[in-house]
């Protein structure tokens, strides 16, 4: 029989679980796996018995699962099985490999900078001149409206070099919670930022820097009424081309004035006012008056549908905004709690059509496992248990029964996921669930829940049937060939690093593509392919819940 071996591969960290699972393709009577883990110099420091788990229902493995948690000592090891012919490559036992993928995932989020040259003394190899400077855009002509609009900046959202509101704004909310949760411990984080931010669309020196730039662009994209625009688009899908190559062969306008992509405004505005608040106050009072002005264009305009055209650029339709407006009622709400005035809004008013609304919204919209650019309610839930409410308690609690449920899902799973299918972005959706578990960690202060959220991470980062490590650059198995214009156009062989790829989708929308995708299973539907646009293309929303949660899980 042949015997394979899933594990995390950049490595694990001393004071945590360990794990790993040895799959046959075919079924074993065995009770049990002989296993070493060797340091190295090849030598024995721990031997084990890997235990018989359970077929996998989705790959059709026979898997068994190995524990060497009493190995702490920082180090390289491997896991050897003791009767097969199998090996898996070296792996650090560290806190330092957690730090090193948090500072690339934050990094990559610069080279998905628009409109800035990105130096070689900075982006090394993957350096490029400015282009996209979307600084003079006309209105796409389906909106019938003349003049120029300034929307320069913010990031490329995923694989192609669209900008959109909906999908940043859940991107900028995740990630900023992260810093909320990093300044709430007074954490003095080099990597988030703190009191002495200086405004920066050069150096990538934080977190809280790097967040700002997306905020910037989204500032610009708030029109005079105080309605926000959908998105920045091309009028036709570009090719594998540079940015720069994109942008001399065709215009980019501004498409589209919706409720959706308002509402994300307002929720991550709000809250951008709530994290800058301490690092740069003139700059957060400016997000809070932008997020009031657009809420109250959405009280106005409740039903403004999203631009149905999709030709150049990603849909992100949404037919529910019910979780939106309970998202920017409940950001909004924790911060104006603390304000007496802002210009002239009438801000007891508002507090008070806030106040009575939330207790529906809080009915209607339990929370989720976790955040999707489509349910957002969680980020409502977050900032109600933030905040010094009655409805504190029951916002940590909510939390702790969504994390309960997703306990029973893992438990239930032999890798250990609590996902109920393999969708589009898989990775996001595991990393969120992460999320969420750390979130019932910092409330309650249960290690099961932090262990819990670093074995969803392990998934991602190689312990998965695929035996890829879904970060790009990560380790030696991470994906060469993602779904994404710049790496392939660029002229540099390894792909720009820290982009998480969706992974394992086993709906696979890209079959007429021809991806040779790892096996007929569900749990095989991975192509490390550039065609592949439905298991490894990248996207924002998918990097910003992993990079939230290896900043919370390195504190």
């Amino acid at each position: 029989m042949n015997a394979k071996i899933h594990y995390c591969h950049p490595g694990y960290v001393p004071s945590g679980a360990k794990s790993f699972l040895v799959a046959f393709s075919e079924g074993s009577s065995l009770p049990s796996v002989k296993f070493n883990i060797l340091d190295s110099e090849n030598r024995v420091v721990y031997e084990g018995l890997a235990e018989n788990l359970q077929r996998c229902e989705y790959t059709g493995e026979t898997l068994f699962k190995g524990d060497f948690s009493a190995v702490k000592t920082p180090g390289r090891y491997q896991i050897a099985l003791v009767d097969f012919d199998a090996k898996s490559h070296l792996f650090e036992v560290s806190d330092e490999w957690v730090l090193r993928e948090l500072k690339s995932n934050i990094k990559s989020f610069y080279y998905q900078r628009s409109g800035v040259e990105l130096p070689e003394r900075l982006a090394g190899i993957w350096a490029r001149p400015a282009a996209h400077l979307d600084d003079k855009l006309e209105f796409h002509p389906t909106m019938e409206r003349a003049g120029l609009w300034n929307a320069h900046g913010g990031w490329y959202d995923a694989g192609d070099y669209g900008k959109y509101i909906v999908n940043g704004g859940v991107s900028v909310a995740t990630l900023m919670l992260g810093c909320e949760l990093m300044q709430v411990h007074s954490q003095k984080s080099s990597i988030v930022g703190g009191a002495d931010f200086k405004e920066s669309y050069e150096l990538p020196v934080s977190l809280l820097d790097e967040v700002r730039f997306e905020l910037e662009f989204f500032l610009r994209m708030q029109d005079d009424d105080g309605g926000v625009f959908f998105k920045v688009t091309p009028y036709r899908w570009d090719g594998f081309v540079t940015p720069t190559e994109s942008d001399a062969s065709q215009k980019r306008y501004i498409l589209g004035k919706s409720t959706s992509s308002t509402l994300n405004f307002v929720g991550a505005l709000a809250q951008a006012h709530h994290v800058y608040a301490n690092v740069d106050s003139e700059f957060a009072e400016k997000c809070l008056f932008a997020a009031v002005r657009a809420y109250l264009w959405s009280e106005k305009n409740p039903e403004v549908d999203w631009p149905h055209n999709t030709e150049g650029s990603g849909g992100y339709g949404d037919s529910d905004l019910g979780d939106d407006f309970f998202w920017a009622r409940a950001m909004l709400y924790r911060e104006l709690k603390n304000v007496e005035s802002i210009a002239d809004v009438n801000v007891a008013g508002l507090l008070e059509r806030l106040e009575s609304q939330l207790p529906v919204d809080m009915d209607t919209y339990l929370p989720t496992y976790g955040l999707q650019w489509r349910s957002t309610q969680n980020l409502a839930w977050f900032a109600l248990a933030t905040m010094d409410c009655k409805w504190t308690e029951r916002a940590r609690m909510a939390f702790k029964y969504t994390a309960e449920e997703i306990l029973h899902l893992q438990k239930e799973d032999p890798y250990g996921l609590s996902i109920c299918k393999f969708i589009w972005g898989s990775n996001g959706d595991i990393a969120n669930h992460a999320l969420t578990l750390y979130l019932a960690y910092e409330w309650f202060n249960d290690s099961k829940y932090r262990d819990a959220a670093m074995e969803q991470i392990e998934f991602i980062y190689g312990k998965n049937p695929v035996d890829v490590s879904f970060v790009t650059g990560s380790a030696w198995s991470s994906p060469k060939f993602p779904h994404h214009r710049i790496s392939h156009s660029d002229g540099v062989d390894e792909p720009v690093p820290g982009l998480v790829v969706g992974g394992i989708n086993e709906d696979r929308q890209d079959l007429h593509r021809k991806p040779h995708y790892m096996g007929e299973a569900r749990g095989m539907s991975y192509a490390d392919e550039q065609c592949s646009f439905a298991s490894n293309e990248v996207a924002i929303n998918w990097s910003a819940p992993l990079t939230a949660a290896l900043l919370l899980l390195s504190a």
